[in-house]
This record gives structure tokens, sequence and C-alpha cells, in this order.
């Protein structure tokens, strides 16, 4: 039996539907990732603090809610995003879930007046995940009673890819979520920019969840000066993990984080000017790509 609600939206519905923007701001420690709340709208933000650093935001005028364990990131989520529909009522966000959370922390009415919610860190997040994870049934091995590491990382990336998947489907809000980001070498010694989370799934399905990947990076000018900026897009030629879903970042934006969403909100032109489908007049075919013709 069919008991889902089923409708099509028409091409106007889904164009004046007000959508959230949702992505992930990287950088390296230090950079100042953090200290971005104070190109928001305060009034209108929520501070999700798992880092316990508010040095970076003293006497920053918005509301925070401090988060130091994973069962309540996780009520959290469930809490500002609502309840999934897909899952059964013994599941994690499920609608028992919701009616749980609702019950002890009252009407989520409260979170109307926020439209963006920052979320600091993704990296520490990951690090309370793994901690509760150590500690489930998962993470135990069957035949000889001991702790299984295995176990404990594939319930890791089950539990961080939900965590991050609902908060993704936060209805009408932005959600922004920082972490860290670590340069590390390769097999063959080149180096290459990921991350820091625990466990290699989170790392690796995370840009595909989220509209938007933002790298602070510290660039130079011609003549050496050193400055700060938003890497934006993912053809870059710092090689920085980065996306643009919106199709109307530059390479290279301006390091506030504020005018950086007004920008991405900014109406969209048609697909033409926004796509570029042919190679440039200049570009050479290499050996390989003549092979590859061949």
């Amino acid at each position: 039996m069919i008991t889902t609600a089923f409708r099509i939206i028409t091409a106007d519905q889904r164009l004046a539907e007000q959508r959230g923007i949702k992505g992930v701001l990287t950088g390296i420690s230090g950079i100042g990732k953090t200290s971005q709340l104070w190109t928001l709208d305060a009034p209108r933000m929520l501070f999700l603090n798992l880092e316990a650093g508010e040095l970076a935001v003293q006497g920053w005028p918005g509301d925070e809610v401090r988060i130091r364990d994973w069962e309540l990131a996780r009520d959290l989520a469930c809490w500002v995003g609502g309840p999934n529909p897909a899952m059964r009522a013994d599941q994690t966000y499920s609608s028992s879930h919701y009616e749980r959370v609702c019950a002890a922390f009252g009407d989520p009415s409260v979170l109307a007046k926020y439209d963006t919610l920052f979320v600091d860190s993704i990296t520490v997040a990951s690090r309370l995940c793994l901690q509760w994870c150590k500690g489930q049934p998962q993470a135990t091995s069957d035949r000889s009673g001991k702790p299984d590491m295995r176990g404990a990382y594939g319930l890791l990336g089950q539990e961080m890819i939900a965590w991050l998947t609902h908060l993704q489907h936060t209805p009408g809000k932005n959600v922004w979520l920082v972490g860290i980001l670590d340069k590390r070498l390769d097999d063959f010694s080149r180096p290459y920019f990921s991350l820091q989370v625990e466990g290699a799934k989170t790392g690796l399905e995370l840009p595909g969840i989220v509209d938007e990947v933002v790298t602070m990076a510290e660039l130079k000018t011609e003549d050496g000066q050193p400055y700060r900026a938003f890497v934006c897009t993912t053809l870059n030629p710092f090689g920085y993990p980065a996306k643009d879903r919106s199709g109307r970042l530059d390479t290279i934006e301006e390091p506030h984080l504020g005018r950086l969403m007004e920008k991405i909100r900014r109406p969209a032109g048609a697909p033409p000017p926004r796509l570029d489908y042919g190679r440039p007049a200049d570009a050479t075919p290499t050996s390989t790509d003549t092979a590859k013709g061949a």
C-alpha cells in the first residue's frame, strides 16, 4: 500500500522556494575560520560549538549551543532538521526520535529566528562520534570479545554520514560546517590536501553531500605579499578542495562569508553564460590525449 503523498513541483514553485546554503568551510588551523562568525548577522545565527574555542569569537553577540558528546550532537541535528520519514521508529532521526528530543528541548519553533547554523567543527564531531562508536556492540568482536576497530570505524562512517545528511536536509536554513585542513603526501610523495576527520568514509563522501566547499587559504600576490582568500571552485591552481554548485562564485573570493552567501543567492543566468563547454584556443593536446583519441 502506498501511503506517501505524491505531488509534482512545478517550475514556478521550485524557483520560489527559499532554500538554504549547505557548505563546508575548511582551512589550516589558525587561518581564521571560526572568526567568520563576525561576518554574519549575529541575531540570525546559531553557533553549534564543539571546539570549545570561544577565544576567537570572544564578544560575539550571538547565541551558542555547546556540544560535548555525540548523543547531544545527534539530538540537536534531529531537533533542527525535523524527522526523516524514511527512518523506522527505532532508528535515529525517526519521528519517534524527533518527538523525544522535542519533549526534552522544547518546541522547535524557537529555532525560527535563526536562518544560519554554524557548526564548528566536524573535525571534533568525528572524534566524539568515534569515542561513542568504540562503546557500541559493533566495536566488539563476537568471537573473541575484544575491541574490533574495524567495526568501530564502520559504524563511525555510518553515523557521520547520517548526521551530515540530516543537517544538509534542514529545511530553509543555511548550514556551514567548519573543518580543519591537512596537507599530506601520497605514495609518490606528492602533496595533497584533505579534511581532518576520523575515518576515510566521511572525508570522501562529504563533498557530495553539501552544495559548497570553500577553502580559506593564505595566497600570495605577484610580489610575494601574503593575503587570505576563499578558494571556491574545483578547478583551481592550488590543489585545494573546493566546489561551487551555484555556479556564481569565482575561483578566488574575498574571505567574508556573509558577502559570499549574498553572491551565491544572486539570480543565476541561463546555462550558456554559466557553463563553458569549449576548450581554450591555445590548448595543446598531450601525447596521452592523442593516444586516447587514436
